[in-house]
């Protein structure tokens, strides 16, 4: 802390302002620190303050506001307050009345939109917007292609800012285009475009993936000098251009100010700015180019007169009433003064110096990390620039890490080491699919194959072919502190820093190395040899199980494991990860009856479910998760009830038995192919079973214990059965299974299918029939378990069946393993 405050200490933490970070932290934002909570996703959206809250609740119960189209006095009131939101709105941007409007919206997305929609496209119009955008600004080349206008992509250059200047002057700014979009082929042949269409220029004021804030004398140089600017491109002899700047995420720190910068439409988040409230954004409109632009659409309050059976309308003329159709969200509009009130105390200058002294610093920290053999950790992208002075980055920070032999770790490892320490982050392209390729070095061969390699947002494939699919970001905002900064990069070094030697003999995971002292582990020779401690069936996945001495085998695994599921209304899974719940749902099945029973302290009554079972031909019934395929449907409305009252959300009960599919469960909980591909399965996510050493459990136990005597006082010491196994053996070394090949139990013969990865449901347990969640054991097992990304622990069996013969398997059981 000493060492920043000596670089950082006149801009961070508001020593100007009327509370400094500390008195803000202690009381606005208690709840962080209640819920042990570090929040570095300010792009994302940033936090609402309490003290901001209960103005507002206070402002919303001491007062009534009403439909502002009416002539009442609680709705002149109304229309009031709203007018003024709109001048505070324009006024945090520098911008006159005279000159701008303000729009409300339901977000910025909504106000690109709307341009997009009423902008006056022909087949001589040009869009062009920067490559680092987000989807809501690419998504207005579909209207511009689709009236037969060109799209192209640019990339600006621009030489580096003169030594001991604050600002962007003295800077000389380049456009240089990419391919040409259009479907209208017949423009192609058209050797000059006509002088009076209208063209439109896209670029954000801050770029959401790396931070990169954009020169904005790309306004009037666009609007004022094309064809320089253009110059070398077939857009440079075009006229009439009109300029959009999307300030969703960079209008926090340096809102772009309109009287220097005169855009023709800006695009504002409020959540963004002070967190609340959601759904409502703005277009910020010159007026005189609110006059060019198309409306059809005409409803409540944008209509001065109509004439229901002959076409008649007029239209209101004022350009807020043209274009906010329906009543305005007046209740929110309300609401962000309160925010900007909180904005003006800090300035947005004192809280951009805040938020980028702290990017600034985590920048350089990461910048200097190195493996124990000397390789670099930490690839930044779009932070050439660490000085404060330059103001040529936001509060982000966006990289990626390499391990020591120069491989990439997936982002999803860092995301999820992250929310186990409490560290909330994002993860992906960030919807900025331009930049992300830019900076990630993607071709759009490599985009190409990584959709065809089945690639979509938001899924498990952070890294193909070797290369990141998308990145980690962190950002801050006005609340942001030091200590939280700090406690990142500790987090990025304690996980993901390989150290440099070995220590002991560890086993080596990510490049690093772990291992108890010797002195805590038991002799080898102390090891007794493997043998089945328990047999554990779990009927319906993410309900509790029932333990066995002995059970059939079937094509796939344990009769009935995992046969049946629980669905909700919208077709999703559902688990122990969203419902906690359900682990207090208890099964028991009764092979000679033939009945599934069912019990929660929710409900008064067990339920008992009849199967027909023939343990080795069970009837095939495809899963279809349109329908209940119950065996009697008659029980259908009986059983979804009981299972609705169980869980406390409406739900239906499905039944999977197959012989010939092979389906699991993916990330998204939809029907996908899993790593055990030569074998059936039912509703498991990888494989027929899960085994767990009582001897891995034990040394995981120690490790805990070595670690925070203040979980070991809290908890219960953790049980092979917290990892839902299905088969537990005793004897042999710690983590022995790692290295089995095959496996004979009884006469019973099975192939490892490697380390089961682990997620956070291991970190929900059922305490006296009460849900309990913690970081642990995820947290301790990510500690010395990790590799390439998967936290493992219990391995995974196919059963290899054996068709001539009635198999079971039983407790007691000798286990002998084959080796690598």
């Amino acid at each position: 802390m000493e060492a920043f405050l000596k670089e950082f200490g006149d801009y961070y933490g508001y020593p100007d302002g009327p509370k400094n970070i500390n008195e803000i932290r202690d009381s606005e934002f208690q709840r962080l620190l209640d819920k042990g909570v570090v929040y570095l996703d300010h792009a994302g959206s940033t936090l609402y303050s309490e003290l901001q809250m209960a103005n507002i609740f206070k402002d919303l119960t001491s007062n009534v506001f009403g439909n502002p189209h009416s002539q009442s006095d609680i709705s002149s009131v109304t229309s009031d307050l709203i007018a003024d939101a709109r001048h505070q709105v324009l006024k945090y941007f520098n911008a006159s009345p005279e000159d701008y409007s303000c729009i409300f919206t339901s977000g910025a997305t909504a106000a690109l939109k709307l341009v997009a929609e009423t902008f006056p496209w022909s087949q001589d119009s040009n869009y062009l917007y920067t490559m680092e955008n987000h989807n809501s600004v690419l998504g207005i080349r579909e209207y511009a292609l689709a009236q037969g206008a060109s799209a192209c992509a640019v990339d600006i250059e621009e030489t580096a800012n003169q030594p001991g200047h604050l600002t962007n002057s003295g800077t000389s700014i380049k456009v240089k285009h990419r391919a040409v979009q259009m479907r209208n082929t017949s423009k192609l042949q058209k050797e000059e475009s006509r002088g009076d269409a209208y063209n439109l220029f896209a670029f954000p004021s801050e770029c959401n993936f790396s931070g990169l804030r954009f020169n904005l004398d790309l306004v009037k140089l666009i609007k004022e000098n094309t064809e320089t600017t253009l110059e070398g491109s077939p857009f440079s002899k075009s006229k009439r251009w009109m300029v959009l700047i999307d300030a969703a995420k960079g209008c926090a720190t340096l809102p772009p100010d309109l009287s220097e910068y005169p855009a023709d439409f800006v695009a504002v988040s409020f959540y963004k700015l002070f967190g609340y409230p959601t759904g409502l954004g703005a277009l910020l409109v010159r007026n005189d180019a609110a006059k060019i632009l198309k409306k059809t659409y005409f409803s409540g309050g944008t209509v001065a007169a109509s004439i229901a059976d002959i076409d008649f309308v007029k239209r209101r003329e004022r350009v807020e009433e043209f274009f906010e159709d329906g009543s305005a969200s007046f209740l929110s509009i309300a609401a962000i003064r309160h925010g900007f009130k909180l904005l003006k105390s800090l300035t947005p200058s004192a809280i951009w110096m805040h938020t980028t002294s702290l990017s600034i610093y985590v920048k350089k920290k990461l910048q200097a990390l190195r493996h124990g053999n000397g390789a670099g950790v930490c690839i930044l992208y779009g932070s050439e620039n660490l000085k404060l002075s330059s103001h040529k980055s936001g509060p982000t920070v966006t990289f990626n890490l390499k391990r020591p032999d120069d491989s990439w770790f997936g982002y999803l490892e860092v995301e999820k080491l992250a929310s186990l320490s409490g560290i909330q982050l994002r993860t992906g392209c960030f919807c900025n699919p331009g930049a992300c390729a830019k900076y990630l070095n993607l071709s759009h061969s490599d985009l190409l194959s990584n959709v065809e390699a089945g690639h979509i947002c938001w899924d498990d494939n952070d890294v193909i072919n070797g290369k990141p699919t998308g990145a980690v970001r962190v950002s801050f905002g006005y609340m942001s502190t030091f200590e939280e900064a700090q406690k990142f990069v500790d987090f990025i070094i304690s996980s993901f820093v390989s150290p440099p030697k070995k220590i002991g003999n560890g086993i080596v995971v990510s490049g690093r190395f772990l291992q108890l002292p010797s002195e805590e582990l038991e002799s080898k020779e102390s090891f007794p040899s493997h043998y089945l401690k328990s047999i554990t069936i779990y009927p319906i996945k993410s309900c509790a199980g029932f333990s066995v001495m002995h059970w059939p085998l079937c094509r796939t695994g344990l009769l009935h494991d995992r046969e049946w599921v629980v669905q909700g209304l919208t077709g999703e899974i559902l688990t122990q990860k969203k419902v906690p719940e359900m682990s207090l749902i208890r099964t028991f099945i009764d092979l000679e009856e033939g009945i599934l029973s069912v019990e929660s302290s929710r409900c008064k009554d067990k339920l008992h479910i009849k199967i027909k079972s023939d343990l080795y031909n069970p009837r095939s019934n495809e899963f279809d998760s349109h329908a209940n395929i119950l065996e009697n449907h008659n029980e259908e409305s009986r059983i979804n009830c009981w299972f609705t009252n169980a869980i406390g959300r409406q739900c239906k009960l499905l039944r999977y038995s197959s012989s010939s599919s092979k389906h699991c469960l993916n990330r998204n909980k939809s029907p996908g192919l899993c790593r055990d591909l030569e074998s059936n399965i039912n509703f498991a996510n990888e494989a027929q079973f899960l085994l767990i050493s009582e001897e891995s459990v034990a040394d995981l136990n120690r490790r805990i214990e070595a670690k925070d005597e203040n979980y070991k006082r809290a908890h219960e010491k953790l049980n092979p059965y917290r990892f839902r196994p299905n088969l537990v053996i005793s004897g042999g070394e710690p983590y022995a299974e790692d290295k089995w090949r095959t496996v004979k139990i009884g006469d019973n013969h099975f192939t490892s299918l490697g380390g089961c990865n682990r997620c956070q449901m291991i970190n929900i347990s059922n305490e006296a029939g009460l849900v309990k969640k913690s970081n642990e054991p995820l947290t301790t097992l990510a500690s010395y378990r990790r590799v390439k990304g998967k936290i493992l622990f219990g391995t995974l069996l196919r059963y290899e069946i054996d068709e001539k013969t009635q198999c079971w398997i039983g407790v007691g059981h000798e286990v002998n393993p084959d080796t690598e």
